[in-house]
């Protein structure tokens, strides 16, 4: 079987969810024995179809355009038994990039009316390739996909082997989801062996694919809107914010806890067995505390009965420190802030709460 797999994301060096879940698909595609040629759409020059027809009449078959679709892309489309269109969801369906693809296939068309179950078509020059469609976003809902998956079935009708629709793409690279985001990438790999060995995906592994991600999405609303907020502040792209390794900076007692529940890391906090309190002052006034025990740990609102180590300390002085705006140790010796309890345990801050 070949294997023409398109990823249209525009984003690459380990952003893109799209290339990242195709890469898995693929995976399980050529452990099944498939060739798969995979081709980023954003190193090739397509350019747009501009209705000419001249695919219809002067040269049938052949686009007046001369650039990578004509050159590599088409021939290697009508050689495929399968193609996979994956894109990033914009404006709830393809993104441009791969809707010109789209479009320029259109000398697989003949020009004549004819009717087919009852709707009217053009009939092919040649045989279409089986189609599956691979799409991630960043909304939780499911729903998000109903746009497009009504367009694809429309379009593609029959040949549409499989819909793999991911919502809450963004939470795949999270170390908070890391154990439903490997069981997401295996059912990606099964979902790839299924489609060639089978040409469907078994109900079992679409369930595994579609599982849920994060229980509560309003958790993942108040970290968004955290992320957001602090590239706005910072006048930074994404891409900026994640190659500076910069933390969002919570704005509120419940964006502390949350950044400091998914920033955890109980690799590095070991055996360690504590409960941290922090007592802030300031526009953000209250008490909050965290439970470690056992490689895990806990969020709780208000102060605990014997904690390990309590800092007091004004929110946003306590915010800049942990945004890397200012020096921890320095504000310390200067009593900006006070600690009480295990110092030790707060010299370990950085290792036990990570990125």
């Amino acid at each position: 079987m070949k294997v023409l797999a398109l990823n249209s994301s525009p984003r690459g060096e380990g952003q893109s969810k799209t290339e990242l879940l195709l890469s898995h698909l693929v995976q399980g595609m050529q452990a099944a024995g498939a060739q798969v040629e995979v081709v980023h759409l954003r190193t090739r020059k397509i350019k747009n179809c501009i209705g000419c027809f001249t695919c219809w009449t002067k040269t049938p078959g052949i686009c007046i355009h001369k650039d990578d679709m004509s050159a590599t892309l088409y021939p290697q489309f009508q050689a495929a038994d399968m193609v996979v269109y994956a894109t990033p969801l914009y404006h709830f369906t393809v993104n441009a990039t791969l809707k010109a693809f789209i479009e320029r296939t259109l000398p697989m068309l003949q020009p004549f009316f004819v009717e087919y179950q009852g709707r009217t078509v053009h009939p092919f020059r040649h045989p279409h390739p089986a189609v599956v469609m691979l799409s991630v976003a960043g909304f939780h809902e499911p729903s998000v996909f109903d746009q497009l998956s009504s367009w694809a079935r429309f379009i593609f009708g029959k040949k549409l082997l499989a819909e793999l629709y991911r919502p809450g793409a963004e939470a795949l690279t999270n170390r908070y989801y890391a154990s439903k985001a490997e069981a997401i990438r295996a059912a990606a790999v099964q979902a790839g062996r299924e489609l060639v060995v089978h040409q469907q995906v078994s109900p079992e592994t679409l369930a595994n694919w579609g599982q849920t991600i994060v229980d509560d999405p309003k958790v993942w609303h108040t970290m968004g809107n955290m992320f957001w907020k602090s590239c706005i502040a910072e006048g930074v792209t994404v891409k900026e914010f994640e190659e500076r390794g910069l933390p969002p900076r919570p704005d509120s007692l419940e964006s502390f806890k949350l950044l400091m529940l998914m920033g955890f890391n109980a690799e590095k906090a070991g055996d360690t067995q504590a409960l941290i309190q922090f007592e802030f002052s300031g526009e953000v006034n209250g008490a909050c505390h965290f439970k470690i025990a056992n490689g895990a740990i806990q969020a709780f609102d208000g102060a605990a009965a014997q904690p390990s180590v309590t800092v007091r300390s004004a929110f946003d002085t306590w915010m800049d420190i942990l945004t890397g705006k200012a020096d921890g140790q320095q504000l310390f010796l200067s009593k900006a802030y006070t600690v009480e309890g295990d110092l030790a345990l707060l010299v370990r801050f950085d290792q036990i709460f990570g990125r």
